[in-house]
């Protein structure tokens, strides 16, 4: 249900039923006013409201846009706004903005965290110790209630305590990892958490192991592979359908969030490799023998090339590329994004696997969904994500193979803006 389970906002220390009822009764008079802002106003003011409360400092305007435009698509026509169903309509609108399925389990919510020691506040408890890393907090929490390791949210995502270890797919505000997450997961399963249990997020089914495995954060802290292999030993399964969620693989999985360490981690550990998968591990061998099956066995299909060829791309795996090309792989095949194999090779910042499809004769100005070119792209891609060692040298393989630089091109870094100037595009 939109919005996603991880975009649900924060509640204030202190939620207070009241004034929610009140917020709503303002988002029904906003919405039947005849000032065309009037319902972005009521967004933004409640925005700015809860992140002084909650001490948190999120995009304001992002999240602004978001509420008001959730709130318009739910009041949006006459019958909305009018009557008794108006009220129904914006208490829904702000129960799904904090993550909850309705109105009413938004408001037992509410009740139940107001009495300490209820189950509801117990949890809450011991969701926000995991992420702030206060293991002594938590083990308190256990001591005092063991049941408190089977329970589960009663936001949408039902996650388990469990599941915060992996710090993605439930709520943003929550997706943190401590160093000492690894000891944090073995506490919980020495208390008798469910290894396997499935939270509702990204299409369900998804697993602690599975949510560790594809998210961006446990990476960072760099106790990716150790909090994986941790909820292996405590029998975490590998292969079950949509374990990292949107009813894909786990290495597949792993692979389209970005995840390529973790990949090779668990491929390590047993998890099974497709043809897309050994591509981006750069296994020739094993790609190779995807082609060699007999049998009757039908050999790998157009999309599944594809893939492979624009992982391998991806993870600049230069002998897999060639392989796929000589096997059929058209270099102007895109992703569901519009992105190129060239488009892969420059994020990834690989200027060999981007003169390797330069000289096979790559196109260079095929647009992504962004509307960006490879060359767009490269330089977004640097001044999001961080330059590599060799992103100068693959802007300066792009423009000499042809390819168009934006004119004027806004500022991305002190070195490649002097690169820029150089070429005389930059604002």
């Amino acid at each position: 249900m939109f919005p996603n389970p991880q975009d649900a906002l924060p509640l204030p220390p202190r939620p207070n039923l009241e004034r929610y009822r009140k917020l709503a009764k303002e988002l029904v008079k906003a919405a039947r006013s005849s000032d065309a802002t009037a319902i972005h106003h009521w967004a933004a003011q409640w925005m700015r409201s809860l992140t002084r409360v909650t001490q948190s400092t999120p995009e304001i305007d992002r999240r602004t846009n978001h509420v008001e435009g959730f709130a318009r698509r739910q009041l949006s026509d006459r019958e909305s706004t009018g009557g008794k169903g108006a009220l129904t309509r914006a208490q829904f609108v702000i129960a799904r903005l904090h993550g909850f399925e309705s109105w009413p389990k938004f408001v037992k919510h509410l009740e139940e965290f107001q009495r300490e020691n209820s189950p509801v506040f117990r949890f809450e408890m011991a969701a926000d110790a995991i992420v702030a890393g206060e293991l002594p907090t938590l083990r308190r929490l256990l001591q005092e209630d063991p049941t408190l390791v089977h329970a589960t949210s009663t936001r949408e995502h039902g996650a388990s305590l469990l599941h915060y270890v992996a710090a993605n797919g439930v709520e943003d505000f929550r997706q943190e990892t401590p160093p000492n997450i690894v000891e944090i997961a073995e506490a919980l399963l020495a208390a008798g958490a469910e290894v396997d249990a499935a939270a509702h997020v990204y299409g369900g089914g998804c697993t602690a192991l599975g949510l560790a495995a594809t998210g961006i954060h446990p990476e960072r802290a760099g106790v990716q592979n150790a909090l994986l292999d941790k909820l292996l030993e405590h029998g975490a399964v590998l292969e079950q359908p949509s374990i990292g969620g949107n009813r894909l693989p786990l290495l597949m999985a792993c692979l389209s969030n970005g995840r390529l360490k973790a990949a090779e981690h668990l491929a390590g550990r047993g998890a099974r490799l497709n043809l897309p998968v050994a591509a981006a591990l750069g296994r020739l061998d094993l790609t190779r023998s995807f082609f060699q099956a007999g049998g009757g066995t039908p050999g790998p299909t157009a999309e599944e090339m594809t893939v492979g060829f624009l992982f391998a791309c991806a993870g600049g795996r230069n002998r897999v590329i060639e392989f796929l090309l000589e096997r059929g792989v058209p270099l102007t095949a895109q992703d569901s994004s519009g992105q190129t194999g060239l488009h892969w090779a420059a994020i990834g910042g690989h200027l060999d696997t981007v003169k390797l499809l330069l000289h096979r004769g790559a196109p260079l100005e095929v647009m992504n969904s962004y509307g960006g070119t490879v060359l767009g792209q490269a330089l977004w891609s640097v001044a999001n994500d961080g330059e590599k060692p060799d992103s100068i040298g693959i802007l300066e393989a792009l423009v000499d193979a042809g390819a168009s630089l934006p004119n004027p091109c806004p500022p991305v870094n002190p070195r490649v803006d002097a690169w820029l100037s150089q070429h005389g595009r930059i604002t």
